[in-house]
């Protein structure tokens, strides 16, 4: 066993969630060590949206709270030690195509409003984004949210990590066989095979990379979001281009981008921003979302020396900083007030 006089963690898991955990705990003093595959997961994949309000549905007022707390403290001190370009957008554009997708957004103001976290509602969706098609009116403005490169963040977190002393390992599949004080399971879908019975699985998610042409339209420089004949499609911006996202479906671990997903997320991104037939199609990838019956994470303690951080669904960057303060609360004996074993039911 390892000296018990150093605190030692590991975290079995290198995507977001486990590389915000382990920067978190090198701050904190903690010798840390990250067991990861080296494989490019759900992370590598992401839009890298950081927007609680445009993502919020009606009977998710959990999810809200946690990912408005999660983007103050990445306003507040999660992006220290990261390079400033890794933030692409401050600000989101949620847009309606036809009258049941405005009436949908209309619910979803209005339950942001009754949360109290009103948004700026708009029948002029053109005159904020005028790259939008013809007819768009409808729309709201999340002015808070932000949008971050997600690959060049996971990149960047390791960087940190490394210059802290964060020490790197193979996987594990036996909690047994790692040797330090505590475990952090941050492995995303994979985690129900440390500790069975955790409610989590994958959920398949395309997701389209556009790059810009010369003599194109210009990027949007803003997040947009829209409804389109109630499918959801997302527009992220890239200093190169946009990326475009996502489908969402349960497919077991099958990770090959389908046609007909392919096809209904370029057909609802030039429905809403039409210049984008322009651009040239230059990656199309798809990955495992680690979902939970009630969208919420899994965070916190599972015995004395094991505590889990997964499930985060289609929020793992927004609630990375977040996660990596209640872990760190568990650790040192004073968890967040909010940071009860959410999600396990």
């Amino acid at each position: 066993m390892s000296d018990q006089s150093v605190r030692t963690l590991a975290v079995i898991g290198g995507g977001v969630i486990g590389l915000a955990v382990a920067r978190r705990a090198a701050l904190d003093g903690w010798r840390v060590r990250v067991h990861g595959t080296g494989e490019r997961g759900a992370s590598w994949v992401a839009g890298g949206m950081l927007a609680p309000h445009s993502e919020g549905w009606p009977g998710e007022e959990r999810l809200l709270q946690l990912g408005l707390a999660s983007l103050q403290l990445w306003r507040t001190g999660f992006l220290d030690g990261l390079p400033p370009e890794v933030v692409t957008a401050r600000e989101s554009l949620v847009v309606a195509v036809d009258r049941a997708d405005a009436a949908d957004l209309k619910t979803v103001g209005e339950w942001l409003a009754g949360q109290g976290h009103p948004v700026t509602m708009t029948t002029a969706a053109r005159e904020v984004e005028p790259l939008l098609a013809q007819g768009i009116r409808h729309g709201f403005v999340a002015e808070t949210e932000l949008a971050v490169d997600n690959r060049a963040v996971v990149e960047a977190l390791r960087a940190h990590c490394e210059q802290l002393g964060v020490q790197w390992a193979p996987p594990v599949t036996d909690l047994a066989d790692v040797d330090a004080t505590v475990r952090v399971i941050a492995n995303g879908i994979d985690a129900p095979t440390l500790w069975p019975g955790l409610p989590i699985r994958p959920v398949k998610g395309e997701v389209l990379r556009l790059r810009w042409r010369r003599g194109g339209m210009p990027v949007p420089q803003r997040v947009i979001r829209a409804r389109v004949h109630g499918r959801q499609v997302y527009l992220v911006p890239r200093p190169d281009g946009l990326v475009v996202g996502a489908t969402q479906y349960e497919h077991g671990r099958d990770t090959a981008p389908s046609v007909t997903g392919v096809r209904d997320l370029l057909d609802d991104a030039c429905a809403v921003v039409p210049a984008l037939n322009e651009y040239e199609l230059a990656e199309c990838a798809a990955g495992l979302r680690p979902m939970t019956p009630d969208n919420l994470p899994i965070v916190g303690r599972l015995d004395d020396r094991t505590l889990v951080a997964a499930g985060h669904g289609r929020s793992g960057f927004l609630l990375a900083p977040w996660t990596a303060e209640a872990i760190l609360g568990e650790l040192n004996g004073a968890p967040l007030p909010d940071a009860d074993l959410v999600g396990a039911r």
